[in-house]
């Protein structure tokens, strides 16, 4: 694999936040929200770009900010909020390349539950008694989406379970909004910092629960977030919730497409923001809308992904390509990260001089 001189990262922005970005540039100050999307190994990518963030230009500002997060976008922001954050970040970098699993002769995956034990153990090593820090960060106001789970849904079954999600499926299909009789988005957010108004996004687009984020939910909300159906098991309750199971927070909002209120940056794994994981076959719902208008998207270059070993970025389909050839999956995942350098460099090198010349239109 050759290093090429074509840029890695492309910048897209909405109309507020181009014009933002002629008249302004683009400060540390300026930021007021900052959303992690669900996605998987995908968001591995992002390390970089989250370490010369949040340990590097973030904190050349004191404005408090919006960090919101689904799945592994939720375990991302929860880093940030770290007093340590680029350890943190390189940490959980590692442990999400070297997750092994042991596999019974003639098994492509692990179970559901091996996978959710796992986890679960994990989470409480990550953050151990670090969890004060987090929901107290004295800049950051932390948001972990998960969808609960109505009617069908309300708990796991083998049965009951699929044909839950095929009728949300289906509702969805037909519109959007009609997937909240089966899947509710749930917002659980810290106290955080002074001087934030409650809520960094508009609720009105989909069915919305929003909930106080505390020591004692904090690692139920982290692994319900993060909970894919079939891959993981739900969380069965969350302390101070309503009952229900308690999915991956990407099923409702995969991408975080939300009604934002003030600039954002959002680094992202590609240009599209997918309002829901039961939107990825469905391209007229791919499209900006208004709601991103004051959103600038920082996103790899596709010919920078065709590069990449396997010519993509990491995902989930790799734990079953390698899953009898661990040290290949890690290879080919630390090849693409050590690549990804180049996005934060790239980026750190724009802010210097912030041209809107080489900004796309989202």
């Amino acid at each position: 694999m050759t290093r090429s001189t074509r840029p890695a990262l492309r910048i897209y922005a909405g109309p507020t936040a181009l014009a933002h970005i002629r008249e302004n540039g683009l400060l540390p100050d300026h930021i007021q929200v900052i959303p992690g999307a669900a996605g998987g190994p995908k968001g591995l990518i992002l390390g970089p770009i989250d370490r010369f963030l949040f340990g590097n230009w973030l904190p050349q500002s004191k404005q408090p900010i919006h960090l919101i997060g689904a799945s592994i976008g939720a375990w991302r922001m929860a880093t940030a909020c770290l007093s340590s954050p680029i350890s943190g970040f390189a940490r959980l970098e590692r442990d999400y390349v070297y997750q092994d699993y042991a596999l019974e002769p003639g098994q492509k995956r692990p179970t559901a539950q091996q996978v959710s034990e796992s986890f679960r153990d994990n989470l409480q090593s990550f953050y151990s008694e670090k969890i004060p820090e987090v929901l107290r960060h004295p800049r950051y106001r932390l948001h972990v989406l998960c969808s609960r789970g109505k009617h069908l849904l309300r708990q796991e079954h083998p049965v009951l379970t699929p044909l839950g999600y095929a009728l949300a499926y289906l509702s969805n299909a037909a519109k959007r909004r009609w997937m909240g009789l089966w899947l509710e988005r749930t917002v659980f957010s810290s106290s955080g910092a002074a001087g934030l108004s409650s809520k960094p996004f508009a609720t009105d687009d989909f069915a919305t629960c929003e909930l106080t984020l505390t020591e004692e939910n904090f690692l139920q909300a982290l692994q319900a977030s993060c909970s894919i159906p079939f891959a993981l098991q739900a969380v069965p309750a969350i302390t101070g919730a309503p009952a229900g199971a308690y999915w991956d927070g990407g099923i409702t909002d995969y991408h975080l497409h939300l009604n934002y209120n003030g600039l954002v940056l959002y680094p992202h794994f590609q240009r599209a923001v997918i309002p829901g994981w039961l939107d990825k076959q469905l391209k007229a719902r791919h499209r900006p809308t208004a709601f991103l208008h004051n959103t600038v998207v920082l996103a790899p270059d596709p010919s920078w992904v065709e590069r990449l070993p396997n010519r993509k970025l990491p995902d989930r389909t790799d734990f079953v390509s390698y899953s009898n050839d661990l040290q290949s999956r890690i290879r080919i995942w630390k090849a693409a990260i050590a690549e990804s350098q180049r996005l934060a460099d790239e980026f750190s090198e724009w802010l210097l001089r912030p041209d809107p010349g080489v900004v796309e239109p989202l």
